[in-house]
């Protein structure tokens, strides 16, 4: 997807979109449901940058939020609360260098910077989407993760 973004970018987010509303629909079995990403991230920060890039023509970014605005009307993905683990592009860079996952290789870090800077406009900003759920006081998570994770549990 990544090397070829325009080829693939509407198959992926398609499949995403789809993805995400089963995930968003599934029957709850527990008190609590956490989502790493949501159908609103997908429309609002992966879809959005894929246009805003030139990646996907108009028909398919229209189509792909037809479907979302359906979605959004006819089906219940509410979300109660969005916490925002916020970082910087360049330590999002080093940790996906650090995965070693073949297929992010070719992860540039202006993508990293394109979907940062839609994920500010949307969650902090909100000057680009309407934010779905209020948003948990962003959690600045640029230290390692041994060390967000000590001082989470401080």
């Amino acid at each position: 997807m990544y090397q070829d973004a325009c080829r693939w970018g509407l198959t992926l987010q398609t499949y995403v979109q789809l993805t995400m509303l089963d995930q968003h629909t599934r029957p709850q079995t527990l008190p609590v449901r956490l989502m790493e990403r949501s159908i609103h991230s997908a429309r609002y920060v992966f879809v959005e940058n894929l246009y805003r890039s030139g990646k996907m023509p108009e028909v398919d970014y229209v189509v792909l939020s037809e479907w979302f605005d359906w979605i959004v009307r006819n089906i219940d993905v509410s979300i109660d609360l969005i916490v925002y683990l916020r970082t910087t592009p360049e330590t999002c860079y080093q940790r996906l260098k650090m995965r070693c996952r073949e297929e992010e290789k070719v992860i540039p870090l202006e993508y990293l910077d394109a979907i940062h800077h839609l994920y500010e406009e949307w969650l902090i900003k909100g000057s680009l989407f309407p934010v779905a759920a209020p948003v948990l006081g962003t959690l600045r998570a640029t230290e390692d993760e041994p060390s967000l994770l000590a001082q989470r549990l401080s």
